[in-house]
This record gives C-alpha cells, sequence and structure tokens, in this order.
C-alpha cells in the first residue's frame, strides 16, 4: 500500500539526522528491516510486537512485518511558494506525500548554527505554515478562476459547491490557519475539498526534536509547541534525534533495551515514531499466521473484509466468500489456532464485516 510521510523542516533542525536513525530501527526491533529505495526514500518496517509473541506460538520460517514509506524532503526556506532555494521542489514532493512530519529544533546548540540565529521552534514552525498557506491560497485562486463562472452563471450545482468549499478554505487561510481545521458535514462538500490536493489539508505529526536530557521530560520549547498546536488537528512527539543515533551504535538488543532504562525510556523514539506515522497515514494491520510465516497486512482503518482480502491478492476479494476471525487475544489465550476453534471463540464474518487491528484472519474464495 503505497502510502508516504513526507519529513518536513527547516535545514538543520535534524531531519536527515532523524531518517537516519529510522534506517538503523531494524536493531531496536529485531527482524525489522530497513531497506533505502533511494537518497531521499526509505521503507521502514513497522514495529509490532504481537507478531513476536505469535510466532513463539506458531514457529513460523519467517516474521514479515507491515511497512510504511518515508521521504527525506530537502530544508525549506523563506520565500519558497515563490520557487525560493529548493522551494519548487519541496512543494511539488509534499503534494505528493499523504501526511507531514513536521520536524522542529527544540534543543540549544551553539555548534549547531540556526538558520534563523536563534532557537525558536513556534516562529520555525510558522516560517513553513505560511509557505504551505501561500501556495494553498495560489493552488485556490486558479481553481476559483475556472469553476466561479460556472457556479454563478452557469446554474451548476458542483461548481457552486466547490465554490463555496474554496471560500470557506480561503477565508481559513487568510487568517493564518491550516486547512486542515476545516471540517465538512455534507459528503459532496468532502469530496469537492479533496479534490483540491492542497497541502495544509494534510495530516501532521509535530516532532519535537530535544537534546538528550530532555527526552523523556521534554523542556520549555516542547511545552510552547505544544501551546502553539493545541487548536489544530495534529499531534506531537518528543524525540531525541542524538539520543537515537547513540543508540543505533550499540550492538545488541539487549544492549539497547539497557541503554533506554538508563535515559528513562520503555520505548526507542524510532519505533515510536514509526507507529505514530502509522496511525497518522490511518494505517492498520491484520495478520496472518501458518507454519511458513507470521505476516502483518496493511490495510485503511474502516475496511471491510473484502477489500482486506485483496490487500493479499485481488482474487480473494472477487471470489470473497467469508472470513474466518481470531481476535489477538484470544489467540495468545488459548495458545493455538486449534484451541480457539475448540472454545468457540473463531468468528465468521461476511462481507460487511469492518476488520479491527490486529485481527487474525483466514479468508475463504472462489474464483
Amino acid at each position: 500500500m503505497a502510502l508516504t510521510a513526507g519529513i518536513v523542516g527547516l535545514p538543520n533542525v535534524g531531519k536527515s539526522t532523524l531518517f537516519n536513525c529510522l534506517s538503523s530501527a531494524k536493531a531496536q526491533a529485531a527482524n525489522f528491516p530497513f531497506c533505502t529505495i533511494d537518497a531521499q526514500l526509505g521503507q521502514v518496517s513497522v514495529p509490532d510486537e504481537r507478531l513476536t509473541k505469535l510466532a513463539e506460538i506458531v514457529k513460523p520460517g519467517r516474521i514479515v512485518p507491515a511497512v510504511c514509506d518515508i521521504v527525506d524532503i530537502a530544508g525549506l526556506v523563506k520565500g519558497a511558494s515563490k520557487g525560493e532555494g529548493l522551494g519548487n521542489q519541496f512543494l511539488a514532493n509534499i503534494r505528493e506525500c499523504d501526511a507531514i512530519i513536521h520536524v522542529l529544533r527544540c534543543f540549544d546548540d551553539s555548534g549547531i548554527v540556526h538558520v534563523d540565529g536563534s532557537v525558536d521552534p513556534v516562529r520555525d514552525k510558522e516560517i513553513i505554515d505560511m509557505e504551505l498557506q501561500l501556495k494553498d491560497l495560489e493552488t485556490l485562486e486558479n481553481r476559483a478562476k475556472r469553476v466561479e463562472k460556472a457556479a454563478r452563471v452557469g446554474g451548476d450545482k458542483a461548481a457552486k459547491i466547490e465554490m463555496d468549499v474554496i471560500d470557506t478554505y480561503r477565508k481559513v487561510l487568510l487568517e493564518g490557519k491550516s486547512a486542515r481545521t476545516v471540517s465538512f458535514e455534507t459528503e459532496d462538500e468532502q469530496a469537492a475539498a479533496k479534490s483540491l490536493f492542497l497541502l495544509t489539508a494534510k495530516p501532521v505529526l509535530y516532532v519535537c526534536n530535544v537534546d538528550d536530557k530532555s527526552a523523556s521530560t521534554g523542556n520549555e520549547h516542547t511545552a510552547r509547541v505544544a501551546e502553539a498546536i493545541k487548536d489544530e488537528e495534529a499531534e506531537m512527539l518528543i524525540i531525541s534525534a542524538q539520543t537515537e543515533a547513540d543508540i543505533a551504535e550499540l550492538e545488541t538488543y539487549e544492549e539497547k533495551q539497557m541503554f533506554l532504562e538508563d535515559m528513562g525510556l520503555s520505548e526507542s523514539g524510532c519505533n515510536r515514531l514509526i507507529k505514530a506515522i502509522y496511525s497518522l497515514l490511518t494505517l492498520q494491520t491484520f495478520i496472518t499466521a501458518g507454519e511458513m510465516e507470521v505476516k502483518a497486512w496493511t490495510f485503511r482503518r474502516g475496511w471491510k473484509a473484502p477489500q482486506c482480502a485483496g490487500v493479499i491478492h485481488t482474487d480473494f476479494e472477487k471470489g470473497f466468500i467469508r472470513a474466518e476471525v481470531i481476535k489477538y487475544d484470544d489467540y495468545i489465550h488459548y495458545g493455538s489456532e486449534a484451541a480457539v476453534r475448540e472454545a468457540g471463540k473463531m468468528g465468521v464474518e461476511g462481507k460487511e464485516y469492518v476488520v479491527q487491528d490486529g485481527d487474525i484472519m483466514h479468508f475463504l474464495f472462489n474464483v
């Protein structure tokens, strides 16, 4: 499932360090590899402790985790919306992403020069917000030129709905707010909004890059960011890219866990970030478990059983008959598929079943 999260931020805030740390995530969650596709695109596996526990029961030949794609996008500068620096390429890269990971510098270090001369994550956030908002306003103006006449003169109902959506977005953006703060009630309005492909409508996760000492508690910079985004439809994660880099250099899984405990952390920042990205993309996992492999399959939240069957093979969806579903907790409790069946805990579901995260599934089909 080709959904992508783009890592953005000003120069020297820790984007590339974070991206490089993700390349070592395999060491914090054994059997979860990272594969670099090119200089900017990486495919990183999603840590999932459920796979390991199921493998202890099933003893498969291999474990196959879910994956998500991450893009390291070049640092943005003021004027990007007008093509300054790598502005055009930067904005084009964001447009191709499904979600935004916005890295903010929340640490003081005189040895690392800030592009604006001082550390102020809220100001940095506003710089990128403004550039994206300006580009969205440009998009709206261009679209309005095409639909305005049809909406007001031709009596085109769809054009009128789209024009109302454009006007709503335009008002919000001119107030310095992002498009994601707007919600529409009707399906027609939602469809019109989606068709605009606005940059600031994309879901965003703010990643506060802090020093080692603040990795578990945050600091005054992260407190200011939390206050600044409280009215946005956005989440925030605190991580120390330098700490993650130190963890990546350790040899064994046990050494890494000891290091995390010494830092007062229960889980590495990379693992938390990958899970947060997966959630931000509205992705969930169903599992197949057999002697050959225990495998996580990615699907969009809200998908029904036939759609999930199609993730494995299109024939499964075309000829879908029913799905046999075991809840993860039941599988762990009873210790085998046979025991679950015997206890009457295996569900038999039809085409309308909405698959839940962690469901262990068999699909029956006929083509």
